[in-house]
């Protein structure tokens, strides 16, 4: 049995029910994240260009916005939770270290609380899994 394997048993065997509402409840956020970022492209674009991309400016927006939007339905129907949890990962740590710790390290930027809450529960999943609740589980117990 390799690492992932064990990681993946490990994430599957400790994985309480109560833990199923917060990764809908994170999917759902990543989800109207996502919806926002594309409403408000000029805002994403403005924080992203501040990172000096150049060229990439056009290429991050859409990668951000689309991989909160899929992402965060898959993540909340536990469909590839661990594929897209990792996808949500870099994302996340640009928004926490280059976005918004710009900004101050104080108690009045909820972004950046927020996207550290975010991440943190992203890479809890990325080990964990989805759970007993999940489009995983009951592919898994239904395709037998």
């Amino acid at each position: 049995m390799n690492m992932m394997d064990q990681i993946e048993h490990w994430g599957d065997t400790h994985h309480p029910a109560w833990m199923d509402f917060v990764r809908i409840a994170l999917g759902i956020f990543l989800f109207s994240k996502g919806i926002s970022f594309i409403s408000d492209t000029a805002r994403l674009s403005h924080m992203i260009t501040g990172l000096d991309l150049h060229l990439w400016t056009v290429t991050a927006v859409h990668y951000v916005a689309f991989a909160h939007i899929f992402g965060g339905f898959l993540i909340a129907m536990g469909c590839l939770t661990r594929i897209s949890a990792l996808l949500q990962i870099p994302i996340l740590i640009v928004a926490v270290f280059f976005v918004n710790f710009r900004t101050g390290f104080s108690y009045l930027n909820s972004e950046l609380w927020l996207s550290a809450l975010t991440l943190i529960l992203v890479i809890m999943f990325a080990v964990v899994g989805s759970g007993r609740y999940s489009m995983d589980e009951w592919m898994r117990t239904h395709n037998k």
